[in-house]
């Protein structure tokens, strides 16, 4: 297989994994640089394994349902492999205040559905950095954080 295929493979178990129906976040040991970067326009970005597995914690035990899904094949070139999604979940646990935008009080049941574009960066077979740009706006009102007028 090529570098690019290999890096494709090691990208769609991490989404499989880490962002799918069910969690294992062992897969953030297995596939993450242990100073890996994890950046979304909607959250602070995280850093490190312990940090991306609390980030990870903490999201789905506010949003127990939570799943992101392939949108499109994912496309490599080097060491960088790009995804579209579509996600979300509904917010029906505790507090959540991960939002840059503002924080959710316990159980509002408000449900998100948005997608997004994610650039993963590999070195060594391992994912240094996972960047992407989603549809927080969408994902922000549809969660009562912002109006749109």
């Amino acid at each position: 297989m090529s570098k690019e295929q290999d890096n494709k493979a090691i990208v769609g178990r991490w989404f499989t994994s880490f962002w799918g129906p069910k969690c294992d976040l062992s897969i953030v040991d297995e596939l993450a640089a242990p100073d890996m970067l994890l950046q979304y326009s909607l959250h602070e970005p995280r850093r490190g394994h312990a940090d991306i597995k609390a980030f990870m914690t903490d999201f789905r035990a506010a949003f127990p349902d939570l799943s992101f899904g392939g949108a499109a094949d994912l496309i490599a070139e080097g060491d960088l492999v790009v995804g579209r999604w579509v996600g979300g979940g509904t917010h029906s646990g505790p507090a959540f205040s991960d939002f840059l935008a503002g924080s959710l009080p316990a159980a509002t049941g408000r449900k998100m559905h948005f997608t997004g574009t994610t650039v993963l960066r590999l070195e060594d077979g391992k994912i240094v950095e996972e960047i992407g740009l989603d549809d927080g706006v969408t994902a922000l009102t549809q969660l009562g954080l912002i109006r749109t007028v």
